[in-house]
């Protein structure tokens, strides 16, 4: 491990999507101070308006980052070096974010670095022990199965730097998928934890709900036909109150099909790539208990670890944008790329300035979906 004790402690600043997130590491990961705030005007409007999201992140991020100071016992002047997620996500978010991160370093003369907010997510399980009792940190090679509510990729872990994408949703994520399906249950927004609460209630077995692309070669996934499925038994009802023992069995069964998906489509990455070490989840998602217990499943029958974030960082937060700092930082890697122009889509194929790849040239293949 390099030593880092000119670059640290570190603030980073996470403002992809809809949280307002502000989190400050020492040189072992160790975190210092950490502030989360989401944001509650989508509700009402039943999802993320990125307008109303970025004015939000503008509003929030000076008192946030003061209150992160305060938790961490900092001054400003203390802070080494500064880092921010550039992409992908909400480019009004991605630009308050990473603006203002630049902009106290520069005021203070410090460096600064702009992480890739899918690669945070994926190296997530990698945090130090102490932000994660009871896991190990996963060597690699691992296979991570990100599901949010804007990604969901099947990605080989080869490295810090070195990811494979095996394959992507070819429309909804899962978590938009939840999002959508809680909507027509009327459970409002987000929807994916009241819509696991809710299939407590129900059978899994009591609608005949499609897999999408289960038991096709590859590793994609598709979500809008199960969603598209849901809305057609809803139907009869039209504008009347759904029955609750039948939005729970809804419930129940839209979440055993999303599970039987993912589940396949984990089997044959694991079928494609050479022996790893784990199977890892991150993202939102990530928190849904049955999810969770039938990737353990497979691990457990591919005799190899399964690993999952604590619940507070499946979702967005800082905390997993300056591990990443750090764990770049660990590489050798020098900061200095204050020219990094936030980008709404950031393959991880290209870790260099986002400015030198202007999406253009980008073959669509390769796009990652935005947050």
């Amino acid at each position: 491990m390099s030593d880092l004790s000119s670059l640290t402690p570190l603030l980073a600043i996470e403002t992809s999507c809809d949280d307002t997130a502000c989190a400050i590491l020492d040189s072992h990961g160790t975190l210092l101070g950490e502030s989360v705030l989401s944001q509650e005007d989508h509700a009402a409007l039943g999802g993320v308006v990125p307008e109303i999201a970025a004015r939000a992140h503008l509003k929030a991020l000076p008192s946030l980052v003061d209150l992160t100071l305060e938790r961490a016992g900092l001054a400003l002047s203390d802070i080494a070096l500064f880092a921010a997620t550039t992409g992908p996500g909400l480019i009004g978010g991605l630009i308050v974010g990473s603006s203002y991160a630049k902009g106290l370093a520069m005021a203070r003369g410090k460096p600064f670095m702009g992480i890739n907010h899918i690669e945070a997510h994926i190296l997530t399980p990698r945090l130090p022990a102490s932000l994660r009792p009871e896991e190990t940190a996963p060597n690699f090679p691992y296979l991570a199965l990100l599901v949010s509510g804007g990604h969901c990729q099947c990605i080989l872990v080869e490295g810090v730097g070195q990811y494979r994408r095996l394959g992507g949703t070819i429309d909804d994520s899962a978590g938009e998928a939840f999002d959508k399906v809680a909507k027509m249950l009327g459970l409002g927004w987000p929807g994916g934890p009241a819509l696991e609460a809710l299939a407590k209630e129900g059978n899994p077995r009591a609608y005949t709900l499609p897999r999408p692309l289960k038991g096709r070669p590859g590793c994609d996934f598709s979500f809008s036909g199960l969603k598209t499925a849901v809305s057609r038994y809803l139907e009869p009802f039209g504008r009347e109150a759904l029955p609750r023992h039948i939005a729970a069995d809804l419930a129940a069964s839209f979440q055993q099909a999303v599970a039987d998906v993912m589940t396949d489509r984990v089997k044959q990455a694991l079928a494609t790539v050479p022996p790893v070490t784990a199977l890892v989840v991150a993202g939102g998602v990530a928190a849904n208990q049955t999810l969770r217990q039938r990737l353990e499943n497979i691990a457990q029958e591919h005799h190899i670890a399964f690993l999952a974030p604590p619940l507070r960082f499946c979702t967005d937060n800082a905390a997993m944008i300056g591990w990443a700092t750090l764990e770049r930082l660990y590489q050798g890697e020098q900061p200095g790329d204050i020219a990094l122009a936030p980008r709404p889509r950031w393959p991880l194929s290209e870790r260099c300035a986002p400015s030198a790849h202007p999406s253009a040239s980008i073959s669509p293949s390769l796009m990652e979906p935005s947050s």
